[in-house]
């Protein structure tokens, strides 16, 4: 059988997103897919589907704080939130990270992963800003670009060849369905399956005919 291809729509604002991310890392070399990152902006997908982010229902925010860190260590990603990461994320915008992250993938692909999981890093586990240019410099660098390739991308994000990119990814995403993040893609049996969230892995792999070995299928489980 052929490889199915799976992508992965992001932002690295949403911490949901992150959690995502790294199960999908974990099992791209187990399970027979090809795992394709495809950076989007959550605020196009949140403003195009009348979307509203959850964190603005008090009871449901006060849910995630919790959910997130029973997911944060069920998952082993060492992602923290606090009432004042709401804040953040109300007060800041991604979109220069996001247009960062695009300029990487059209040019450098390679980097897509590790400079995006320093995103979140510094954003959901060190609780730091990542909206100004000093701070996407410093997570380039933690991301090992070189400041020659970081000075070029820098220069690209506001030319129009990147921000339309980011534009077409993200109405992409809304096309298969999508009206938050994560969203997952799998292209199986000749037609795409939409799969919302980074607790619907396991059904995933069920629709693709995969083995779902837990968030973390390296480490053995304790129980025969």
């Amino acid at each position: 059988m052929g490889r199915t291809l799976v992508e992965l729509f992001y932002d690295v604002v949403s911490p949901y997103s992150w959690l995502g991310f790294e199960v999908l890392c974990r099992y791209q070399h187990i399970w027979n897919i090809d795992l394709r990152f495809r950076p989007a902006f959550l605020g196009g997908i949140m403003q195009a589907t009348g979307n509203k982010p959850p964190a603005m229902l008090p009871k449901r925010a006060e849910y995630m704080l919790k959910d997130i860190e029973r997911m944060g260590k069920y998952y082993q990603v060492p992602v923290t939130v606090s009432a004042d990461d709401f804040q953040r994320i109300f007060g800041k915008s991604s979109l220069g990270a996001m247009r960062f992250i695009t300029a990487t993938d059209m040019t450098q692909p390679k980097y897509l992963e590790p400079l995006s999981r320093e995103f979140w890093m510094r954003f959901w586990s060190q609780h730091e800003d990542i909206s100004q240019l000093e701070s996407i410099v410093a997570v380039a660098g933690q991301a090992g670009l070189s400041s020659e390739f970081t000075q070029k991308l820098l220069d690209m994000i506001s030319s129009p060849e990147v921000k339309n990119r980011l534009k077409e990814t993200t109405e992409e995403a809304i096309k298969y369905g999508a009206f938050g993040m994560p969203a997952v893609v799998a292209h199986f049996n000749g037609k795409p399956h939409l799969f919302f969230g980074s607790d619907r892995l396991e059904l995933l792999a069920n629709v693709i005919g995969e083995k779902w070995l837990g968030p973390v299928p390296s480490v053995p489980s304790s129980k025969m």
